[in-house]
């Protein structure tokens, strides 16, 4: 026999069917909650898988100002930046963050679990996250996930 009886199916960008989907943060743990919706975005929970393609979904997160840290990372976790000036590194705490800019700590989160490349740009582009219940995304009728049935 010398056909194969089964192809493989590659996902280009006009085959990819991509949804909208709500997670709602609120006694999620950040590490888990940011590498289930990592999965998310990149497609890995569909059976069309390509890793060179935007396979995965749209993710909007609500409640990210109530996340939890397991341990006593709420002491001793820090952000770190760098101004390009000497001298110029900056750290900020994470209760600090949260009391500034709660969606950044998700954002951070989710952004260092996607691959560092223009795929993961790309990827990162389809996160929206949010403070509060409330999102811009009702337009989209998203799908509401409970992250803890989903593996």
């Amino acid at each position: 026999m010398d056909t194969l009886s089964y192809k493989t199916v590659s996902a280009n960008r006009t085959t990819v069917d991509k949804q909208w989907v709500l997670v709602d943060a609120e006694g999620e743990t950040l590490g888990r909650l940011a590498s289930k919706v990592a999965k998310i975005l990149r497609g890995k929970h569909k059976t069309n898988y390509t890793p060179h393609v935007d396979c995965g979904d749209n993710v909007v997160i609500i409640n990210a100002e109530k996340i939890t840290l397991s341990g006593n990372k709420w002491d001793t976790k820090s952000y770190s930046r760098y101004t390009e000036y000497p001298g110029g590194q900056r750290h900020t705490s994470v209760k600090d963050m949260l009391s500034k800019t709660p969606e950044r700590i998700v954002e951070k989160a989710v952004k260092g679990m996607l691959p560092k490349t223009r795929l993961g740009a790309e990827l990162f582009r389809n996160l929206k996250v949010n403070v509060g219940p409330n999102h811009g995304q009702e337009a989209q009728k998203p799908t509401v996930i409970n992250l803890n049935e989903f593996k």
